[in-house]
C-alpha cells in the first residue's frame, strides 16, 4: 500500500472528514496518538477547503517514502504535475529542517520512483500558522524538481492554479503512477536505520534485475546457516563484490533479521572499521531515541549487542577460552583483518599477551571453533580495499582454514580468484583442489552506491590500472547521469558541489591520508575529524562535512558514502613517464615507496576515495608552486593531463 488514503477529486470532496480520518487510522500500523490525530484533522480541513476549486486532481495522503522510512503528508497529482505537500501544523515559521525534508521527499521520488523520473515535481511546505507566503519562484530548475515553495495555507489553491497555468500538462493515470516500481538505494546509514527499525530489506532497496543478486545472495547465506544448524556443522561464507555492491547491506540485513539476544541463532555484526562502527552505532542510537523516546543510554545498551568493533570481540576472547554465545557472526570488511605479524606485535605491545602467534583471521575462526555444536562465520570481502600495513586480505583467511580448520565447510564465489583479491599461490591451490565450494550467488557484481551510474567503480579501476582508452569508453556510458569533473582550483570545486547538492544530500572533502602537501591549499589531513559529527551532523554544524573545512581520509570513509564529493589529489600518487609513481612525505621531502604492498595500499586509498560519491564528484588537483620544492607543478601536471586523457573535463569557472 503506497498511501494510507488515495482518491480522485470527486471521492475526496464527497468523503466526510471522519471517513478519511478512519481510513488513515486503519492503515496506520502504530498506535495513533492525539497529536497525530489532530494534525490529520487540520490537514484534511485545509486540503478540503483549498482543493474544492481545483478542476481535477488525485490526492494521496501519507504517501510512503521507503528509502527514508517516512511518509509525505500529501501528494497531489494534477495532470502530469506532482505536488509534494508537507504540513507543519501549529508552526508560523518555515524551519530549515522542514524545507530540507519536503525537498528530500521530492528528490526521492525523482530519483527512485519509476513513474516520476520524467515528471515535474513541486515540493510545497505549509506552515499552518503563517500569515504570509515566502516569495514564490516559478523558474524550472535542472532535473524538473522545483525549489521548495514556502506558503501559508490560504495560498495553496492560488499557487496550484498559478503553476498549472505556466507549465505544459498532459493527463495520465495517477493511480497507476502510484503503483509504479520504487527502487531506492539507501546510504548504509539509512539502510541501517531502516533495517534496525525492522523494515524489510526489499522495502528499502532497488528491485531491478541489475541489483537482484543482493536478494539471491542473502537467500544463499540463509540456506548455509540452516545447513550448519541442522547438520551441526561449522561453516564460513565469503561474500565478495564490487565497491558499493551491498556487502555491508547484506550483512546488516542478516544481523537485523536475527537480532534477538535471547535466542541461540542471534547474529552479531562485527567490523574492524572503527569509524563505520561509531557512525552506525550513533545513527541507530539517535534514531531509537527519536522514534521510541527511550533514553540514549538505554538505546546505547541495545545497539551495543547488535554491532561491535571486531577488535573488542578479539580482545574479549584473547585471554580466556570462553565459548562465544553467538552461533552467527558477520565480519564486515574481513579483508582488512590483520596478518600474523601485525596481530602478534599488537597483542604483545598493547595487550601484554606474550607468544601470541596467530593472524587475526586464524584467531577469530578459532574462537568460533570453540563451539561444540554449530556456527557460521560470514565474511564480507571487498576487492582492492586493503589500505593499511598489516591488512591480511582474503589469502590469510583461506590459509588459516586450509592449515588449521580442515573440518570447516568453506563457501565463496568463483570471483575470488580475480586479480583484485590478490590471492597467494597457496590460496589459489586450495581453491583449485575443491577445498572451497564456489557459488555464483555469493558475489555482488552491481554497485548500489551510485544509483545514477553502476559502472563508476569499473571506471575508477581502469583509471588506476592505467587503461586510459577503456576508461574513456566507460566514462561515456554514465557521464550523463553521474557527473564527474576535474579542476585546478579548490574554490571552484566547492562552488560546484554546493550548487549540485540539494535538500539534505551530503557532500564533503576527501583526501588521501598521505596527502601531506595539500596543507598549503588549506587541506590538512593531519587534523583528526570525528566521523560521527562529520557524517551525521547537519549543515549548521561546523564539524559536519557540509562546511567543507575538514577532509576525511580513506580510513574515515571506507564503508560509508557521500552524495557528492570533492576528491583532492596530492603528489603521493602521481603519473611520471606514463606510469604511476608512489611517494610518502617524510620530514621535508617526498620519498619513493618501493615496497609492493605499500604501493597497493596507496593506490587502494585513491580507489576508496574515488568510489564514495553516490551522485557525482569533482577531482581537485593543485597547480603546485615553483617556489616550493615539495609542490612543484611537475608533481601534479602529468597526473592532471592523464585524467583529462581518461575523459574528464576541466571546470575553470
Amino acid at each position: 500500500m503506497r498511501a494510507f488514503y488515495s482518491a480522485h477529486k470527486s471521492k475526496f470532496i464527497s468523503d466526510t472528514n471522519e471517513q478519511i480520518l478512519g481510513e488513515l487510522a486503519q492503515a496506520n500500523h502504530f498506535s495513533l496518538d492525539i497529536n497525530q490525530k489532530n494534525a490529520w484533522i487540520e490537514e484534511i480541513d485545509i486540503l478540503k477547503d483549498e482543493m474544492k476549486d481545483i478542476e481535477d486532481f488525485t490526492i494521496f495522503i501519507e504517501f510512503t517514502i521507503p528509502r527514508m522510512g517516512k511518509r509525505a503528508d500529501a501528494i497531489i497529482v494534477i495532470s502530469n504535475l506532482i505536488f509534494v505537500i508537507e504540513f507543519k501544523v501549529g508552526s508560523n515559521s518555515f524551519d530549515n529542517y522542514a524545507i530540507e525534508q519536503v525537498e528530500d521527499y521530492a528528490l526521492d521520488l525523482k530519483n527512485f520512483h519509476e513513474g516520476s523520473h520524467n515528471l515535474t515535481i513541486i515540493p510545497i511546505l505549509i506552515a499552518t500558522k503563517s500569515k504570509k507566503s515566502k516569495f514564490i519562484q516559478l523558474e524550472m530548475p535542472i532535473g524538473q524538481v522545483f525549489k521548495p515553495l514556502l506558503i501559508c495555507k490560504e495560498d495553496l489553491s492560488t499557487v496550484l492554479k498559478l503553476i498549472c497555468s505556466n507549465v505544459d500538462q498532459q493527463k495520465f493515470d495517477a493511480i497507476q503512477w502510484s503503483k509504479r516500481g520504487y527502487r531506492p538505494t539507501p546510504t548504509i546509514i539509512e539502510a541501517a536505520r531502516s533495517l534496525y527499525a525492522k523494515h524489510n530489506v526489499a522495502d528499502i532497496t532497488r528491485s531491478d534485475s541489475g541489483a537482484a543478486n543482493l536478494t539471491s545472495t542473502q537467500k544463499e547465506v540463509e540456506s548455509i546457516i540452516e545447513f550448519s544448524r541442522v547438520n551441526l556443522q561449522k561453516s564460513i561464507v565469503f561474500i565478495t563484490g564490487v565497491p558499493g555492491a551491498g556487502k555491508t547491506l547484506a550483512g546488516l540485513n542478516i544481523a537485523t533479521s536475527r537480532f534477538d539476544l535471547e535466542k541461540s541463532n542471534h547474529a552479531t555484526f562485527l567490523s574492524g572499521n572503527g569509524p563505520l562502527v561509531e557512525v552506525l552505532k550513533e545513527a541507530l542510537i539517535r534514531d531509537e531515541h527519536s522514534r521510541k523516546g527511550v533514553t540514549k543510554s538505554m538505546a546505547q545498551n541495545k545497539v551495543r549487542g547488535f554491532i561491535q568493533n571486531i577488535h573488542k570481540f578479539r580482545d574479549e576472547y584473547a585471554s580466556n577460552f570462553n565459548i562465544p554465545s553467538d552461533h552467527i557472526v558477520i565480519f564486515d570488511e574481513a579483508q582488512r583483518a590483520w596478518n600474523k605479524s601485525q596481530t602478534s606485535n599488537f597483542m604483545q605491545r598493547k595487550r601484554g599477551i606474550l607468544n601470541f602467534e596467530m593472524s587475526e583471521p586464524e584467531f577469530l575462526i578459532s574462537v568460533m571453533d570453540r563451539r561444540e555444536d554449530w556456527c557460521t562465520i560470514i565474511c564480507l570481502i571487498g576487492g582492492g580495499q586493503e589500505i593499511n600495513t598489516g591488512e591480511a586480505g582474503l589469502s590469510e583467511w583461506i590459509d588459516a582454514l586450509n592449515n588449521h580448520f580442515k573440518d570447516w565447510h568453506v563457501f565463496a564465489s568463483k570471483n575470488i580468484v580475480q586479480q583484485e583479491y590478490d590471492l597467494n599461490n597457496n590460496s589459489k591451490a586450495a581453491i583449485a583442489s575443491g577445498r572451497v565450494k564456489t557459488l555464483d550467488n555469493l558475489h555482488l557484481n552491481v554497485s548500489l552506491r551510485s544509483f545514477r551510474a553502476e559502472t563508476v567503480s569499473r571506471y575508477v579501476s581502469q583509471v588506476l590500472d592505467g587503461e586510459r582508452n577503456r576508461a574513456n569508453q566507460e566514462l561515456g556510458k554514465f557521464i550523463g547521469n553521474y557527473p564527474i569533473y576535474i579542476t585546478r582550483e579548490l574554490g571552484i570545486a566547492k562552488k560546484w558541489i554546493r550548487e549540485k547538492a540539494r535538500g539534505s544530500e551530503r557532500y564533503g572533502i576527501l583526501a588521501s591520508s598521505g596527502a601531506n602537501r595539500l596543507k598549503p591549499e588549506g587541506i590538512n589531513v593531519k587534523v583528526e575529524i570525528d566521523p560521527v559529527n562529520w557524517f551525521l551532523n547537519d549543515k549548521f554544524d561546523v564539524r559536519s562535512s557540509y562546511y567543507l573545512e575538514d577532509a576525511a581520509t580513506e580510513f574515515h570513509v571506507q564503508g560509508l558514502e557521500l552524495d557528492w564529493a570533492i576528491v583532492c589529489w596530492d603528489a603521493n600518487l602521481r603519473r611520471n613517464n606514463n606510469q604511476w609513481n608512489y611517494y610518502d612525505f617524510k620530514g621535508t621531502k617526498w620519498q619513493s615507496v618501493n615496497d609492493r604492498f605499500r604501493q597497493i595500499y596507496l593506490k587502494n586509498s585513491y580507489r576508496v576515495l574515488l568510489t564514495r560519491a553516490r551522485q557525482g564528484q569533482i577531482i581537485y588537483i593543485p597547480k603546485g608552486d615553483t617556489l616550493d620544492g615539495t609542490r612543484i607543478p611537475e608533481f601534479y601536471d602529468e597526473t592532471f593531463q592523464y585524467l583529462l586523457d581518461c575523459g574528464l573535463v576541466e571546470i575553470i569557472s
